[in-house]
């Protein structure tokens, strides 16, 4: 990720350092942290610069949102390579995929973005069906019936958005454990 010392030994910056920047600024301070003024002094270079990559605030925050849904995508995609892996192995690698220190503050921040933004709610909502056909699956596999892996999976996805936001400042290993707790539960016959 660029940052104020990369901007000043590579004043060329590329889409994907304001990119990169702009999500630091989403997950550290929110949306309403995100101007171009911030973005700038985060980079070390002028307004200039900015309108070189983009028209405007708007096609920039298409450009987050756009890069976030492709991320996303790549992540959810991750989820078909575990298949081979029994039913609670991967159910708790794709809790932890959505929580995890990588990603955190960023998922937060989109969902809270997609409150009010719809072209940000699409993208997150494409991303959630994903995860949620994909956690059903895994309680198919693991021999629950089609309404109760539909159940399951969608109590098991809101759980997990909800140990998202209860998550705090920082993923915790007692947060990880609460939710290797709940897989026990929501996998019981």
């Amino acid at each position: 990720m660029a940052t104020s010392d990369t901007a000043a030994t590579n004043p060329r910056l590329s889409v994907q350092d304001w990119v990169q920047a702009g999500f630091r600024i989403l997950a550290e301070d929110g949306l309403k942290a995100l101007t171009i003024d911030r973005l700038c002094k985060r980079l070390g270079v002028t307004k200039g610069s900015f309108y070189w990559h983009f028209a405007d605030m708007k096609a920039y925050r298409q450009a987050l949102v756009d890069t976030w849904a492709a991320v996303r995508d790549a992540d959810r995609g991750d989820f078909d390579a575990l298949s081979e892996l029994p039913p609670r192995e991967r159910l708790s690698r794709m809790m932890t995929a959505l929580v995890g220190p990588a990603h955190w503050m960023l998922e937060r921040a989109m969902r809270e973005w997609a409150r009010s933004e719809d072209s940000v709610a699409v993208a997150v909502r494409s991303s959630d069906r994903r995860v949620l056909n994909a956690v059903r699956q895994v309680f198919l596999d693991d021999g629950f019936d089609a309404d109760e892996a539909d159940m399951r999976a969608n109590a098991t996805f809101a759980a997990g958005i909800g140990f998202l936001h209860l998550s705090g400042s920082a993923p915790s290993s007692r947060a990880a454990g609460r939710r290797e707790q709940f897989l026990d539960v929501m996998l019981r016959h």
